[in-house]
């Protein structure tokens, strides 16, 4: 069933590792294009709008299927973003033409009326390029800022991307952020951040904040999104309680995503003694 006869499809079609999410946003704005499918993610302009990226998939099998949306719930969720915001033109992402054909039936989006190939617009060299930075650091590009994503990439390594690209005298340059992630299936395989890391981290923010004695007990429940962080503390006499917890709780989180580059999905503080000052 189609959603609407009135979307043009465009596809940006490419080997993976040669650069495409990377020119993506450089693409569709080319093309007056607004709205881009990648990886499992429904993006207008520098905003995901629907979906989860397939780069989070625990392995590369799963990425394809979660690309591709074959599950139901997933495919659903993109058709109601697309009927809600009524694009009229659409690019999908994708490894192969057969890929993006996929991807468009699967949604039920009119059949693909462009496709634009990666060895259009990027030299060989520039492929290459791409290619061994993928092959060797595991590094996969997301065509929205890092704001937009970091939430759902909990303990993946993630960095800003910042591009600009001059179009000649008296035209207005592309200036886009994208983000950088390494999926931990790709170059290092699973892997988990211990309890103890997380109480050492804070035990030592502890020892560096004068208004805390000391950490008296934590407990950390993990998710998939990010660890929830319960812990008890001693506070010192003489400090505004509420304010000196709430710094302390902010020091936290941000130490625990610069160490860990996890992200915290709750931290709660409870103040539960007062340490008197020694004369």
């Amino acid at each position: 069933m189609i959603i609407s006869k009135n979307i043009k499809v465009y596809a940006f079609v490419g080997p993976s590792g040669t650069g495409k999410s990377y020119r993506a946003q450089y693409v569709a704005n080319e093309n007056n294009i607004s709205y881009i499918i990648d990886d499992g993610l429904f993006i207008k302009d520098n905003e995901v709008i629907a979906g989860s990226s397939a780069k989070k998939a625990p392995t590369k099998i799963e990425t394809v299927k979660h690309a591709l949306f074959q599950k139901p719930e997933e495919k659903k969720e993109i058709q109601m973003a697309i009927r809600k915001y009524k694009p009229d033109a659409i690019m999908i992402l994708g490894t192969s033409d057969s890929m993006v054909y996929k991807i468009a039936e699967n949604l039920g989006l009119p059949e693909v009326s462009k496709i634009i190939h990666i060895d259009e617009i990027a030299t060989e060299e520039e492929m290459e390029t791409a290619r061994r930075i993928r092959v060797t650091e595991g590094k996969h590009v997301i065509p929205v800022p890092t704001f937009e994503i970091k939430k759902d990439f909990s303990g993946y390594i993630i960095d800003p991307l910042q591009i600009f690209k001059s179009k000649g005298i008296g035209k207005a340059p592309y200036v886009s952020e994208k983000s950088i992630i390494r999926p931990t299936f790709s170059y290092m395989g699973n892997f988990t951040i211990s309890d103890q890391v997380f109480r050492q981290i804070i035990e030592y923010l502890a020892y560096k904040t004068p208004a805390i004695d000391r950490l008296a007990k934590m407990r950390i429940t993990k998710y998939d999104e990010g660890p929830t962080i319960y812990m008890e503390v001693i506070v010192v006499y003489g400090y505004n309680i509420i304010e000196s917890i709430k710094d302390f709780r902010e020091k936290c989180i941000k130490e625990i995503d610069k160490l860990t580059a996890m992200n915290i999905r709750e931290m709660e503080i409870v103040a539960r003694g007062i340490k008197l000052k020694e004369e």
